[in-house]
């Protein structure tokens, strides 16, 4: 009698631990994505993910507020890949609206996209959130996309911009 009730105590609580995520999903923030219809997807990269409810990337910003990506926010996007790493397809970019662009970099530097999918629309499973990003990692990115030396030269300001932090993408045909 006493092992169950240890027992019953200890799922209690692990329960109420699991249930205390700290990360903000678009069902807690009482937002409702698109339902997917069947897209046809050429290719995977990274985590496999079944996309069930998909925000377009340019209403990200509408979804949710500046607040709740202080932070970071688990949602799944489909948006038009804009640039990618010309060196190695590690980093790419994506419209998000508002005359912004979102930075996309993948999970343990696990995976990399191709280099020629720049206008292609892609379906990305990970976490948006804000960061500030210093000016020698802004040269670097800009190095990587083929800038010229006097566009790399003309960054001289630290910059916060929206990030995601992608564990899987899928690449539309």
């Amino acid at each position: 009698m006493r092992t169950l009730l240890r027992f019953s105590l200890f799922a209690l609580t692990l329960i109420t631990l699991s249930t205390c995520a700290q990360q903000t999903s678009n069902a807690d923030a009482g937002i409702t994505g698109e339902a997917v219809p069947a897209v046809d997807v050429a290719d995977s990269f990274g985590a496999k993910f079944q996309a069930e409810e998909v925000i377009p990337a340019d209403q990200l910003m509408t979804k949710f507020n500046a607040e709740a990506l202080a932070d970071t926010v688990k949602t799944t996007l489909r948006g038009e890949v804009n640039e990618v790493c010309q060196a190695k397809g590690c980093w790419m970019t994506i419209n998000a609206g508002t005359e912004e662009e979102m930075m996309v970099k993948f999970k343990d530097y696990g995976f990399f996209m191709p280099m020629d999918i720049s206008g292609r629309e892609v379906v990305m499973n990970g976490i948006a959130y804000y960061q500030v990003t210093p000016v020698d990692e802004l040269r670097h990115y800009a190095e990587d996309a083929g800038k010229s030396p006097e566009e790399i030269a003309a960054i001289t300001d630290p910059k916060k911009e929206l990030r995601f932090l992608a564990d899987g993408v899928q690449l539309l045909k």
